[in-house]
């Protein structure tokens, strides 16, 4: 590709941060550069770092942006604790992310973004230019005015200085294609695609990237190209996916496999909006999306789509959740099926909007009036996501039962490759309406239950099978309104053993890796999956009985969950939280668990969790 006379280093394994003002295109960038490094087959991971304000004060510490990706010839399972290259788009940037970048990395610097003004709404004291004044001298310091490069390489195009200094970016990433050894047709791809019948913006922006490029190729300076071989991974066809697009195809898949429409009733809210813009482009598979006017009238029509037939589906995040706990308890007392998907984040309250956080799962245990128990499961990774998705719509359409899916803002935003599945090898979900009277019934009993617990679904307007369900207690199967004290009890337990008999139909827990026994196991759940699997394997690998289990059914457990407990001296169980699963595993299972609770808005490190660990050793 290249055609000045270039050495290039091979590397197993590096990280990349993009960080600049949130007008400076950074996910744009990040996501272009996280594409191509999936089409070349290399493993990799990414955490965006969004800022709380939709628009913060230009060049201001809370107003800059992140990316970061983690690409490597290696299986990976977190966007990495340090990264080796910094982006630097303005002196805010620099200033917020230098703590995360490796002793001797490099720091590509936009001189532009480091001017006086920059410098002062950055916090720097009078005077102090950090690009100047030998304070980075440990770093490889690699300053280019992409401001002026990228204005330079538009003088002929006739648009504005304002619009031209919008393909900043493209420039920053034309040079790192240099950098890192590659093509960059995907992206030219990418602009055409979406910039096709605007010919000045889709030509600038090519014309920047191919400039960002030659520069690399064409200045002196750099005289070493990096190139990260591709993954061993498991033959297939992969994509990259993010974990709300992942999720919103397991939802779509398990309509077809289960043969419903698929009707999403949402209320937009960050960061479980993509989902509703995903479903929304799959009308082509029945799915009808919905966004109401607020997260009440969201789940209410939700739950009327599954008392009509439908797979009923409401997403939201923490506040929503909250809004919602009253039609939650209402359909968990109809006994019909409803994913109720929550991507969490940093709370309570509006709290920490665009931070990952663990913080709901004693919400979803407990958060509704009365005795109100609902299943419960996790998602590990964004292509987990899928899978989950999936096996949520399974338990709630073979249970009857609302079922509450968590993810959060760190899986949901993140992307990794997926190897994604054939239709035909996907599991069919088998759903049985009743339809008539059989033999001997005299008149439809909508609480007369089955093996699992789990009672009939007639659709309204089933001739003989005219029925009454709502919030007010129910008499046992006959389902008439009843206040009596017994039948309130009988009916709270009968709710109860019916979430507690889905252990039966779930697999048993599984040891993600290590013995069988040994001196500590360490368990998990949901977003910490990458972070726990890294730190295990290297403490493994200096010979430690250690191993790692992750829960995906976190209501009820697998049924083997506390015979695996007991095989350990210690249980240790990292969250980003203030310490949620660890309450449930003392008070269910009364083994004498260890914490470590991380609750900044950014999700756990593998050094962090390497050093937690080594003190249970």
């Amino acid at each position: 590709m290249s055609t000045s006379a270039s050495a290039t280093t091979v590397l197993k394994d590096v990280v990349i941060k993009f960080a600049g003002d949130s007008g400076d295109g950074m996910q744009l960038t990040g996501s272009q550069f996280t594409n191509n490094t999936a089409l070349m087959g290399i493993d990799l991971a990414t955490f965006p770092d969004f800022p709380a304000e939709i628009r913060a004060p230009q060049g201001t510490l809370p107003g800059v942006s992140g990316f970061q990706l983690r690409f490597s010839s290696n299986p990976v399972f977190t966007p990495g604790d340090l990264c080796d290259v910094l982006v630097a788009m303005n002196a805010a940037a620099l200033k917020v992310n230098i703590k995360a970048l490796k002793p001797g990395g490099k720091i590509i610097a936009n001189t532009d973004g480091f001017d006086a003004k920059n410098l002062r709404l950055a916090n720097y004291p009078e005077g102090v230019n950090p690009l100047e004044d030998g304070s980075l001298d440990s770093y490889e310091l690699i300053k280019i005015d992409v401001t002026k490069l990228t204005r330079e390489s538009l003088k002929e195009f006739t648009m504005g200085t304002k619009e031209k200094d919008r393909a900043k970016n493209m420039f920053v990433l034309g040079f790192l294609y240099w950098m890192f050894d590659r093509d960059m047709a995907s992206t030219i791809s990418f602009l055409r695609e979406k910039f096709g019948k605007k010919d000045e913006i889709l030509n600038s922006n090519i014309k920047v990237l191919q400039a960002g490029y030659n520069y690399g190729d064409t200045t002196e300076t750099f005289t070493t190209q990096i190139k990260v071989e591709k993954a061993k991974m498991e033959p297939g066809v992969y994509r990259s996916i993010m974990g709300n697009q992942a999720l919103a195809y397991g939802l779509i898949a398990a309509s077809q496999q289960c043969g419903l429409p698929l009707f999403l009733g949402s209320y937009p809210i960050t960061p479980a909006s993509d989902i509703l813009h995903e479903l929304s482009r799959h009308k082509n598979f029945g799915v009808r999306t919905f966004q109401a006017e607020d997260e009440i009238a969201a789940i209410a029509t939700a739950i009327g789509a599954s008392y009509g037939g439908s797979l009923g589906v409401t997403t939201t995040s923490g506040p929503g959740m909250a809004l919602k706990t009253e039609a939650m308890g209402l359909a968990m007392m109809m006994e019909i099926p409803l994913v109720i998907v929550n991507i969490q984040r940093g709370g309570p309250s509006t709290g920490l909007p665009t931070k990952t956080e663990q913080s709901d799962l004693l919400q979803a245990y407990y958060g509704r009036n009365g005795e109100a128990p609902m299943p419960v499961i996790s998602a590990s990774t964004p292509s987990d996501c899928f899978e989950v998705a999936l096996e949520a719509a399974r338990l709630a359409l073979q249970h009857m039962t609302p079922v509450i899916l968590l993810s959060d803002g760190y899986i949901a935003n993140g992307a990794e490759p997926w190897r994604f599945p054939n239709a035909d090898d996907l599991p069919k979900i088998e759903v049985h309406f009743k339809t008539a009277l059989a033999d001997g019934e005299e008149k439809y009993l909508p609480y007369q239950r089955d093996e699992k617990l789990a009672r009939p679904w007639a659709v309204p307007g089933t001739a003989g099978l005219e029925h009454r369900i709502g919030g007010l207690e129910k008499q046992n199967i006959t389902g008439n309104v009843n206040y009596e004290p017994d039948n309130h009890e009988l009916m709270v337990k009968l709710r109860q053993e019916k979430v507690d008999r889905i252990a039966q139909y779930i697999p048993e827990q599984q040891l993600d890796s290590g013995p069988e026994k040994g001196k500590v196991l360490v368990l998990g759940w949901g977003s910490t999956y990458g972070a726990i699997k890294t730190a295990v394997s290297d403490l493994q690998a200096e010979g430690h009985e250690i191993a790692h289990a992750h829960l995906r059914y976190v209501r009820p457990f697998p049924r083997n969950l506390g015979h695996i407990l007991r095989n350990y001296e210690t249980v240790l169980i990292p969250e980003i939280n203030n310490g949620q699963l660890i309450k449930i595993i003392r008070d269910q299972y009364l083994v004498d668990a260890k914490g470590y609770h991380k609750i900044k808005g950014t999700p756990i490190t593998r050094t962090e969790l390497v050093e937690e660990i080594r003190k249970h050793l």
